[in-house]
């Protein structure tokens, strides 16, 4: 059976695009390439096969889902990697919110805060 669906991107809006898109590059990894000269001014987030689109708020707060409903990831990504991957980002200072565990979803995954405050995953299905 063929698959539909290949990959995702995750779009995330802020209230600064150069600094987001710094944090990403300087503490995990990301390859930064500005579209901001355009109708729709963006920036791209490229790591592995994992892209991150930042776009600009106009000036409204990001509000992380974890606020807007309760609970929640802001986004989720998934890596068979994830013990190598919470080091790298220990190594580089990155605040992880919940260290390398199994959850009772049965994955095992890690959660980091980016600058924005968003809560982003790193896992897979056990």
């Amino acid at each position: 059976m063929d698959k539909k669906l290949l990959q995702s991107h995750s779009i995330f809006p802020t209230l600064n695009i150069e600094q987001t898109a710094a944090f990403y590059s300087q503490y995990l990894g990301f390859k930064a390439v500005p579209y901001l000269d355009t109708q729709e001014p963006h920036l791209c987030l490229y790591r592995d096969d994992t892209e991150i689109i930042l776009t600009q708020s106009h000036g409204q707060k990001v509000i992380p889902n974890r606020e807007l409903y309760g609970y929640g990831y802001d986004a989720y990504f998934i890596t068979k990697q994830q013990q190598e991957l919470e080091k790298e980002f220990e190594a580089a200072g990155v605040h992880i919110v919940r260290s390398l565990s199994n959850t009772d979803y049965n994955n095992k995954e890690f959660v980091i805060e980016d600058v924005d405050g968003r809560w982003i995953a790193f896992g897979i299905k056990k």
